[in-house]
């Protein structure tokens, strides 16, 4: 095979490559858009009109006017669907090693993933771990409409998105360690030890190979449960002057806060007439508000939103903040932000009157939000 010749960019003398945030503006490629409610209705309609397909899943995928068709989303990492189930049907087993939050917008229903099973409601949440067999069921009387948010842009512009269609519900993978640990010839007699009094250290291969595992769960955060919370929060009143919001937390990813490995999914009521201070961070936020109505400004332009509209309201590095009109809205928000924080990158600017902070390495911040 004939290999292609490398480029090679001279760069002696020139400054540090990046992208420059100041050269952001809403006009150029990942500008906020917006998919309404009546959009949502339409294609809803659609789907579920169409004739069953073989593998059950009927499902549209939301993509940028600026994405990449090599590597679809909604933003450059993260990939949004909707999926339609009728009463009585059923998807066939599938994974992949992209993780998901899950988001359920209409109906009820059923998803088995690896076996375990999660009964699910209108606004309910559940997350799927990377590689776990899934398949979703509706077993009620009424329509089933459930968004979908995906990791797959990233695996795929790394060309590392593996799929398994029809894979047992079981895991049928077993590692078996006791063999390993028995024939001495495949551990390193030194271990893993410490070259400096500063942490630096050597790690021989079969540590590298098998870190420490921790199992991955399928986790379940009902909207009645959370809602409940939420109003707690609202009937402190004036009293309380942070983000009314809870990250639906997976104790798997520990310090990096996520619901998976790389996403956050919040829950945020925000009370009548609440107007936030602009602030900026580089992980990109997708907005889902399914009660009450309100507006972003995102790099001084405005955008309007109510209930049942998707959007993204916060592209990387923009400057923005939201605002409620007379009602309380309450929304679900989808941020990259564990990522950022494993990846040392998360840049984030509380106050633009602040300087930033990569949060995760140095001190974060107090709420943005104001008490007036």
């Amino acid at each position: 095979m004939t290999q292609a010749a490398v480029q090679v960019l001279d760069q002696t003398g020139m400054p540090a490559r990046g992208n420059d945030p100041e050269s952001w503006k809403p006009a150029q490629e990942w500008w906020p858009v917006t998919i309404t409610r009546e959009r949502f209705e339409e294609e809803i309609e659609r789907l579920a009109s169409m004739p069953r397909p073989a593998n059950g899943r009927r499902q549209v995928q939301f993509v940028h006017p600026s994405a990449n068709p090599a590597t679809p989303g909604l933003n450059p990492g993260v990939r949004v669907t909707l999926d339609v189930l009728l009463p009585g049907e059923e998807t066939a087993p599938v994974r992949h090693n992209s993780t998901q939050v899950n988001f359920c917008i209409r109906g009820q229903g059923m998803t088995i993933v690896g076996g375990k099973q999660i009964r699910f409601g209108q606004y309910d949440v559940w997350n799927h771990p990377s590689y776990l067999p899934y398949r979703h069921v509706n077993d009620s009387k009424e329509l089933q409409a459930r968004l979908t948010y995906s990791n797959a842009p990233l695996l795929e512009m790394l060309r590392v998105h593996l799929v398994d269609e029809n894979p047992p519900m079981v895991a049928d993978v077993a590692l078996v360690h006791e063999k390993v640990a028995e024939d001495k010839r495949r551990a390193s007699p030194f271990g893993t030890f410490e070259i400096d009094g500063d942490g630096a250290r050597l790690m021989p291969y079969e540590i590298l190979i098998s870190p420490p595992a921790m199992e991955s769960k399928a986790h379940h955060w009902p909207w009645q449960v959370v809602k409940e919370n939420l109003d707690k929060l609202t009937a402190l009143g004036k009293d309380y002057i942070g983000r009314r919001l809870y990250l639906l937390y997976n104790p798997l990813t520990g310090r990096s806060n996520g619901t998976t490995p790389n996403f956050f999914a919040t829950m945020t009521v925000r009370p009548p007439k609440i107007i936030d201070r602009p602030h900026r961070h580089v992980s990109s936020a997708i907005n889902y508000y399914f009660s009450g109505s309100g507006y972003s400004v995102v790099e001084g332009q405005r955008y309007e939103w109510k209930a049942g509209d998707l959007m993204v309201s916060a592209p990387g590095w923009a400057v923005h903040n939201h605002a409620s009109y007379d009602e309380p809205v309450y929304e679900l928000t989808i941020q990259d932000q564990p990522l950022h924080i494993m990846m040392e990158s998360l840049l984030w600017q509380e106050s633009m009157k602040e300087p930033a902070a990569i949060l995760g390495s140095s001190v974060g911040f107090a709420t943005n939000r104001s008490a007036g």
